[in-house]
């Protein structure tokens, strides 16, 4: 579909999403309050801290507490997958979080074989630690760095990507697809020969009180929060929402549609007929109990939602 030909239908979306009174989703079991704690606790043994971040949402969803208790430490932003995220406006974004103090930010895709950005981490690492007092780790010739972030962004692949580019060496953190994979801050791991440095892997750690539910609901999107806990239907129709309001009409040609719709319950549908996800229920009827066959919305809003995190319906900023 021709782009002009989908933005007639632009005036018939929503311009706001009904949350309908949702309250957001307190995720913060035990691991995670723990983790914060052995942060803190690992503090006076580390010279940089590198916080890691989605890059489709540079500003909504990074833990408060990171900088509340860890801003005694020089301090890089990553914003990883930028694959994955419209970077049209990079500028607006660094303006942005420069007003926020944040000063040192590096775009990263960590899953790329060879991504040279990765290159550039380890000198602006030495150069930000070189430019301040190390305290008590000045007779260290070593460098050691805290990797933090909210869950699923992406600490553990940026640890086996330096590993790679550095040392040529295979991944040390396992990394999953699921938010919660690193439940414990692990043992120092090296990720550079000249100089030595090392990182502490730490598990991912969202805000015990997310500030509005539209945040927890990008979290949600990007896969920082678990499914269930918010609901597949609930983020496959903000997904919807979010594609149309950014002018995102990718999903109309990869699922057949005839035009962009602002109807979940109907995208929904021709993703079920499309794929084939179909399911057999029973039907109460006047001459007895018959099966019928229906399409799985379910499966079809978990397939709309992981085609958006792997970057099949097209690059999106949702800051």
């Amino acid at each position: 579909m021709k782009l002009h030909e989908a933005l007639r239908n632009v005036s018939k979306f929503r311009t706001v999403f009904d949350f309908g009174g949702r309250e957001v989703a307190h995720w913060f079991p035990g691991h995670m309050a723990k983790g914060l704690k052995q942060m803190r606790a690992s503090l006076k043994s580390v010279d940089c801290i590198i916080e890691i971040h989605d890059a489709r949402i540079p500003f909504s969803g990074r833990n408060p507490v990171f900088q509340e208790t860890l801003d005694v430490r020089p301090h890089l932003l990553v914003l990883n997958k930028m694959d994955l995220a419209d970077l049209s406006n990079k500028q607006r974004i660094l303006k942005t979080l420069e007003k926020n103090r944040v000063r040192n930010v590096l775009f990263t895709d960590c899953l790329k074989q060879r991504d040279d950005n990765i290159k550039k981490l380890v000198p602006t690492v030495v150069e930000m630690i070189e430019s301040q007092p190390r305290f008590n780790r000045v007779e260290n010739t070593n460098y050691r760095l805290m990797v933090i972030g909210v869950p699923n962004v992406g600490k553990s692949s940026l640890i086996n990507s330096l590993r790679r580019t550095n040392l040529k060496k295979g991944r040390a953190s396992r990394v999953g697809g699921e938010p919660g994979i690193t439940k414990a801050v692990l043992t120092k791991i090296q990720v550079c020969e000249r100089p030595i440095m090392h990182l502490l892997d730490t598990p991912g750690v969202l805000p015990p009180k997310i500030e509005s539910v539209e945040t927890g609901m990008k979290l949600a999107l990007c896969g920082t929060i678990l499914d269930h806990l918010v609901g597949e239907d609930i983020i496959a129709d903000y997904l919807l929402y979010s594609l149309n309001r950014l002018e995102k009409f990718s999903y109309v040609e990869k699922y057949d549609l005839q035009e962009p719709s602002d109807d979940i319950q109907h995208v929904l549908k021709r993703i079920a007929v499309k794929l084939g996800m179909t399911q057999r229920v029973k039907a109460i009827t006047g001459v007895g109990n018959i099966t019928i066959t229906v399409p799985n919305y379910t499966a079809a809003a978990y397939n709309f939602i992981r085609a958006f995190r792997k970057g099949e319906l097209g690059q999106v900023m949702l800051d």
